[in-house]
């Protein structure tokens, strides 16, 4: 897996996009008591069940590797000229 540059500011955009497409889908379970690693677990799942993101195989699967996956789908999401590129 390799590091990608700036990977913490895309999970936390990921986070943020994510939220609003689980609402938007009808998924109602995140609470603002809710930490930030159980929502990358919910969004991964997520978005591994919707089909948007290829699921790590399930032996090597943990936070380190879904936090990855969701900067990898949020990179594909995001404008080419968006900030967070330029960080």
């Amino acid at each position: 897996m390799k590091k990608i540059k700036n990977e913490a500011a895309f999970v936390k955009k990921a986070i943020s996009i994510g939220e609003n497409y689980a609402t938007k889908r009808g998924y109602s379970g995140f609470s603002p008591t809710m930490s930030a690693n159980q929502k990358v677990e919910a969004l991964y799942r997520l978005l591994v069940l919707d089909k948007l993101i290829v699921p790590v195989p399930p032996d090597k699967e943990d936070l380190q590797s879904m936090k990855h996956k969701l900067a990898l789908w949020i990179q594909k999401v995001l404008p080419a000229d968006d900030p967070i590129f330029k960080q």
